[in-house]
């Protein structure tokens, strides 16, 4: 039975909100592949919770690391991760779900375990590209049945161990591409060097943060030659880390600050990341807004309006970005940011279409969207199975009445709780009188 659409909750009164962001995907899901690599047994604190790191621990559980749940002082349980270890050949399969870093991260991974492994996912996962991933596991010598079209469903023929050496893969449709090799390459017999063929990579920030988080674990990786990773073969120490809030989760709190011309806080900001959503800081007084960071507490406060913005490489906060692009008072253009078209759903397509369904005027260029200034209606707005989708619609929702979201369950990919999250965020209304130009 399908779920009844999720009325969006409207404000008509300025925020004044603080909102506690669960950790951050892209960091659970790297140190728990790392993890299950390590010379010894290692613990995430307050790692997240969500169907993309349930997908992740299930993935790894069934190519033999051990995982379980203790208490720790977070909202969520530490996890505890005993890496894989060497034994008779196993035959498992592994659910994807619709997550990228599992479908990416995980058939490398595959390869240094002896057995066989077969890939799948969600209908929408069978869909995403996945064909540097096969390029390269084949071009280091790996066995990769199915793999021919480039896409799920297919299978790992692991015997224990890669040799490594040199592979060169085309990487512009996913920075994932090039952070699924990294992540294992150290275990490779001879190391890794990974070299990029194609056109510019999208979302570099996502590789950055992927060779950072091997250098913290002593994995020695040279990229100081611009399309090429070197990675030295030896262990991944084992680690003990508390895992810091996502910040792109974050973007869409922070949206709502200029979406109703209020206040959002949110603590615990890193002063240093690696993480992608530290950009908000960067985007956000584009669109007219005021931000801070003090003793890691960062505040966004709206403007009397939302200015037109032109930005490129917005990456995985172009949908954050867009809704609040249909909700300024100026054309917006975002460029740099065709690689959405192969993400959950074809983001640019998907956004024009909801956006437009609205009242709005939004349109496809090669690398990105134009967005003029429209009025905006209330209606049904699609999420595609994309969690960063429904959360665009519910922007847009605060500042325009009777918006509804389609499967606004689908959140749970990386934020379990959303509705609630949000509900709780739009009852922190400031004092009457107050407003973002007091």
């Amino acid at each position: 039975m399908t779920a009844a659409p999720w009325p969006a909750p409207f404000s008509a009164t300025p925020l004044d909100a603080t909102v506690t962001i669960p950790a951050s995907k892209s960091l659970t899901n790297r140190y728990l592949v790392l993890a299950a690599l390590a010379d010894g047994a290692s613990r995430l604190r307050a790692p997240l919770q969500s169907r993309d790191s349930d997908l992740m621990i299930g993935a790894l559980r069934a190519l033999g690391a051990g995982i379980e749940e203790v208490p720790g002082t977070g909202a969520a349980p530490d996890l505890l991760v005993t890496p894989i270890r060497g034994g008779a050949p196993v035959e498992a399969a592994v659910d994807c779900g619709l997550a990228g870093t599992v479908m990416r991260f995980v058939p490398p991974l595959a390869a240094l375990v002896a057995g066989t492994f077969m890939f799948d996912g969600d209908p929408a996962a069978r869909v995403r590209p996945m064909a540097p991933v096969v390029a390269a596991l084949e071009g280091l010598g790996v066995r990769v049945e199915n793999g021919g079209d480039g896409m799920m469903p297919f299978t790992v023929h692991g015997t224990g161990a890669v040799r490594g050496g040199h592979v060169a893969i085309d990487a512009a449709g996913s920075s994932q591409f090039v952070s699924a090799m990294l992540l294992v390459g150290a275990r490779f017999t001879e190391g890794l060097h990974l070299e990029h063929t194609g056109e510019s990579v999208p979302s570099v920030d996502h590789i950055a943060m992927t060779v950072a988080v091997l250098r913290s674990l002593g994995v020695a990786v040279d990229d100081s030659t611009p399309r090429h990773w070197i990675v030295q073969p030896g262990p991944i120490a084992a680690f003990d880390v508390l895992l810091e809030q996502d910040l792109s989760n974050a973007g869409p709190f922070l949206a709502a600050a200029l979406a109703t011309r209020g206040t959002v806080r949110i603590p615990n900001w890193p002063a240093n990341t690696t993480q992608v959503g530290d950009k908000w800081r960067e985007i956000l007084p584009q669109f007219g807004a005021t931000v801070t960071l003090e003793d890691g507490l960062l505040t966004v406060t709206g403007g009397p309006e939302i200015r037109g913005v032109d930005i490129a490489d917005t990456s995985e906060l172009a949908p954050s970005t867009a809704a609040l692009c249909a909700l300024a008072t100026g054309p917006s253009r975002l460029r740099g940011i065709a690689h959405l078209r192969g993400h959950e759903t074809d983001r640019l397509a998907a956004l024009v279409a909801e956006i437009n369904a609205l009242g709005g005027n939004a349109e496809e260029t090669a690398d990105g969207l134009i967005i003029t200034p429209a009025p905006l209606h209330g209606g049904l707005f699609h999420s595609y199975a994309d969690h960063r989708m429904a959360t665009a619609g519910a922007i847009i929702g605060l500042a325009v009445p009777g918006v509804e979201v389609e499967d606004i369950a689908t959140t749970a990919k990386t934020m379990p709780g959303f509705p609630r999250m949000w509900a709780q965020m739009v009852a922190q209304t400031a004092p009457a009188g107050a407003g973002a130009g007091d």
